[in-house]
């Protein structure tokens, strides 16, 4: 039986030099607490040295299931004013979902009495007599028969069809001749044979369908019979894997500090998709705050860190801290944290308020912008500053969409922009063709090696896609990835960082960051990256260099600005 203690940590040393946080952390971007990292600093002691449990992070080589994980801390206040901290791991662990000394999951679906345990027994059963039905060879030989009786069904009737056309024109040419040659009843005569000629072959071409179609469907009736069990099983598979989902998700009920409950199918009601995505309410930040709730505990502040080798699709550094995933958690945060005072989202602020534009080149069809870092191409959800907005501003009588192409907020560097609509079209069409020439420069953090790549310049091609469940990090995607390629060099190493160019052929979401710091990549991250690498004072990412042809005049024009970094 639970209890508050039971998974109640107090800190192993003392706290008297550490303040207490005004206001709990807003859990999508945040710098973790001194609390946080103490906690964290505990948590991984103990999940280096502990002997209760095997789980392959892949911090020990051993390729084969390598699962990093997502954990968390919660620091709390429990009922007698002692300060501590939950710990909670996002799915399962080790193959399972209670351990000791870690939070449960808010409902346990590997319970061997549970609903969903007993529901998946059954649609287990299904499967198995699915694969049982599929597996007989007489479907694949019907099939195969069904295949070859279509292929010679279209080529029998398509051979006729152009024995029919040729008879067609046979006899087209019958009448132009006759009508010169005949009198007016031989004429009518041979009108009537070759009417009789045309009805003979619509009816041969009627009887040849009939005959096909009869060889055609005895096959399909008999492969039918096979087939109709495995349909109408799978149907009902379909139907009972929909019911046990809705009904897991409204088994998914979760507390706020007031004691409400809100379960997973009305929180995400209103949401894009409407239905909760996979994994939702198992991650990390809603058990913690679950159950500090349920045992009347105070939260204090919170923080998640990844253990483990990066997944193959994401971008994870081991022991790095990571903001709450926005699909997943962002509805059941925003009903668990009502009326909890929490600091402000950095994200809402705009940092590139007093940061100006510098114009390299300017006429009457387009302009070169040097864009600071950290202002956006154009206008955001919460943030309308943007180079779109300062331009309408500067240029009021310019007509058309004025960006011709974006630039990430945090990256700084040329851009082009169309002062007209015929300008936009020939600018944007070049960037369309990539003819445009863009060189970036790029200060890694750490030191790319040259016995690592064997080489001081190459190529990545890493396919990208968005991940729907955190926008607007992106994921590497073999099966869905849009391609994306880049080609590198390096330009300087020394003092742990290395200076690239970067010359993408392909203008994905985020494609140089990810580039930069995937394992596939250059395994090295760009500096200040808060999204694939650690936090800094800003990204070192600049567009260098761009090269393309005037809207009007046709003249190759080169730009270039330093990086100030």
């Amino acid at each position: 039986m639970q209890s508050p203690e039971s998974c109640f940590t107090p800190f192993n040393q003392t706290l008297d030099d550490i303040a207490l946080p005004q206001r709990f952390t807003f859990p999508f971007y945040y710098e973790p607490h001194p609390l946080c990292l103490l906690a964290a600093k505990e948590l991984q002691q103990h999940l280096a040295t502990q002997e209760l449990w095997q789980h392959n992070f892949g911090l020990n080589g051993d390729p084969e299931m390598v699962i990093g994980k997502m954990f968390g801390v919660l620091v709390v206040e429990n009922a007698d004013g002692e300060i501590g901290y939950l710990s909670a791991f996002s799915g399962k662990l080790a193959n399972q979902n209670l351990l000791p000394g870690f939070v449960p999951p808010v409902f346990d679906m590997l319970a061997q009495d549970s609903f969903f345990h007993q529901g998946q027994l059954v649609i287990n059963d299904i499967n198995d007599r699915l694969e049982q039905l599929e597996a007989n060879p007489a479907i694949a030989e019907l099939t195969l028969a069904l295949s070859g009786e279509l292929a010679a069904e279209n080529e029998a009737i398509e051979l006729y069809r152009q024995e029919m056309i040729a008879g067609r024109k046979s006899r087209k040419a019958q009448r132009a001749e006759a009508a010169n040659l005949l009198n007016e009843a031989d004429f009518s005569t041979l009108q009537e044979k070759l009417s009789r000629e045309s009805v003979r072959d619509k009816n041969r071409l009627r009887d040849l369908k009939f005959y096909w179609q009869e060889r055609v469907n005895l096959i399909r009736q008999q492969l039918a019979v096979l087939t109709d069990e495995i349909g109408q099983l799978k149907d009902k598979r379909k139907v009972l894997s929909a019911q046990l989902q809705q009904k897991l998700f409204q088994q998914y009920r979760f507390l706020n500090k007031d004691g409400a409950e809100k379960n997973l199918a009305d929180m995400f009601s209103d949401t894009a998709y409407q239905t909760p995505p996979a994994g939702a309410g198992e991650c990390a930040a809603p058990k913690l705050l679950q159950y500090c709730f349920k045992w009347q505990m105070k939260p204090v502040a919170m923080a998640e860190f990844w253990w483990g080798q990066s997944p193959k699709s994401e971008i994870r550094k081991h022991k790095n801290f990571y903001g709450a995933c926005l699909g997943k958690c962002q509805p059941i945060l925003g009903h668990m944290l009502e009326g909890i005072e929490m600091d402000e989202n950095p994200l809402l602020n705009n940092p590139a308020v007093d940061k100006a534009i510098d114009i390299l080149f300017q006429d009457d069809d387009m302009l070169v912008i040097n864009k600071p870092a950290d202002l956006l191409s154009v206008p955001g959800k919460s943030i309308t500053d943007s180079v779109y907005s300062r331009m309408k501003q500067l240029f009021p009588a310019a007509t058309g969409p004025l960006i011709v192409h974006r630039l990430d907020m945090s990256t700084s560097g040329l851009m082009v922009i169309a002062l007209n609509k015929r300008a936009h079209k020939n600018l944007q069409k070049q960037f369309i063709e990539r003819s445009v020439k863009k060189r970036y420069q790029a200060l890694l953090q750490g030191e790319l090696a040259q016995g690592e790549l064997q080489q001081d310049s190459g190529t990545i091609t890493l396919p990208l896609r968005t991940d729907f469940d955190d926008r607007p990090r992106q994921l590497v995607c073999q099966q869905y990835g849009k391609p994306a390629e880049t080609f590198w060099e390096v330009k300087e190493r020394g003092n742990n960082r290395t200076k690239v160019y970067l010359y993408p052929k392909t203008g994905r979401t985020h494609q140089l960051r990810v580039h930069c710091a995937h394992p596939l990549g250059l395994n090295l991250p760009i500096l200040g990256d808060d999204l694939y690498g650690d936090k800094g004072e800003r990204l070192h990412l600049h567009a260098q260099l761009l090269e393309l042809q005037h809207p009007r005049s046709k003249q190759v024009m080169s730009f270039s600005a330093e990086a100030q970094f």
